[in-house]
């Protein structure tokens, strides 16, 4: 029997065979393993060609209806996780390439915005710097008791979020498109209105999806409503902001700070404004890396292979 092959992609820290064991697939498959970003290249479809199997590591390397055409080969493809915007689902039906997920756990990207909100909200980050450059003391810390957290989209991130936060004694507000006044009464959460959100807010953590009807929606005017001592977080997807808009408001200290963890794009260029904009917090898209989930994310990958191979694909998408 021949092998098929199968590509790993954006294993980043390369610990595809850390987080699982492929020894059991050894005489089926030849599996080969990218670790560098290569999503912007142009001759992706000629990296990509040969392969039977990809491996997707969330919305790192997107997977278009394009490059999909472009890949004879092209059999099965699996997703860390259930959902990937970056994939074109419908040109994988068109093809009748099976398409899979993983499970995954959702805790870490959660705890990960509440990291950002305590350090953003406290001024860690310049008293961290300070320490390593040999200074002092150079700010005034503020506590979160008492403030107020508004939560853009109150689905499960947003859901645990509001939990450390009323643990530590805040006012938690939401609102989303699609949020409804009873499910926050059930969370125990006061619904707002789109405008209140951002005028009530002094922490402002966002948890809701990439969507035609989120992609910019947080723009200058969204900004202007909010504090000057307000903090914005994004866990979520970079395009939920407009980057431009808030850059400006950030260097017009329209806001006091910005914590986020995703952008426009990513892997951000080494050369990006963000990178050397005051105030801000920025974290590599680190959400959803934790060795819970990539227990699940490596393991899942091998068990759909396995499955596949079996004829009886699991946690099938498509």
């Amino acid at each position: 029997m021949e092998k098929i092959k199968v590509a790993i992609l954006d294993d980043y820290q390369n610990v595809t065979h850390k987080f699982a064991d492929w020894s059991s697939l050894s005489e089926k498959i030849d599996l080969n393993i990218i670790n560098e970003y290569i999503g912007n290249d142009n001759n992706l479809d000629e990296q990509l060609k040969d392969y039977d199997v990809l491996c997707l590591m969330r919305e790192r390397t997107p997977l278009p209806e394009g490059l999909i055409n472009k890949l004879p080969n092209l059999k099965l493809v699996i997703t860390s996780g259930m959902w990937n915007a970056s994939i074109d689902t419908e040109a994988l039906k068109a093809k009748n390439i099976t398409y899979c997920g993983t499970d995954t756990k959702i805790h870490s990207t959660a705890e990960l915005a509440w990291a950002l909100i305590m350090n953003s909200w406290r001024g860690l980050q310049t008293e961290i710097e300070n320490m390593k450059d040999g200074n002092w003391q150079t700010t005034i810390g503020r506590g979160l008791k008492g403030n107020t957290l508004g939560i853009f989209g109150l689905g499960k991130q947003g859901l645990q979020v509001a939990n450390f936060a009323k643990a530590f004694n805040m006012r938690v507000i939401a609102w989303s498109h699609n949020l409804k006044k009873e499910d926050c009464e059930k969370a125990n959460v006061e619904y707002v209105s789109s405008p209140d959100l951002f005028k009530m807010s002094d922490i402002l953590t966002i948890h809701t999806r990439l969507s035609a009807r989120t992609e910019g929606y947080i723009n200058k005017d969204k900004l202007k409503l909010m504090k000057k001592e307000s903090v914005i977080v994004n866990t979520s997807r970079g395009p939920i902001i407009k980057e431009q808009d808030l850059i400006e408001a950030l260097n017009k200290r329209t806001i006091s700070c910005a914590a986020l963890d995703v952008y426009d794009k990513e892997p951000l260029p080494v050369d990006h404004i963000l990178r050397k904009t005051q105030n801000t917090i920025l974290t590599p898209h680190i959400g959803y890396v934790s060795v819970e989930a990539y227990k699940k994310f490596f393991n899942g990958y091998l068990k759909a292979i396995e499955s596949f191979l079996n004829g009886k694909p699991v946690n099938q998408i498509l």
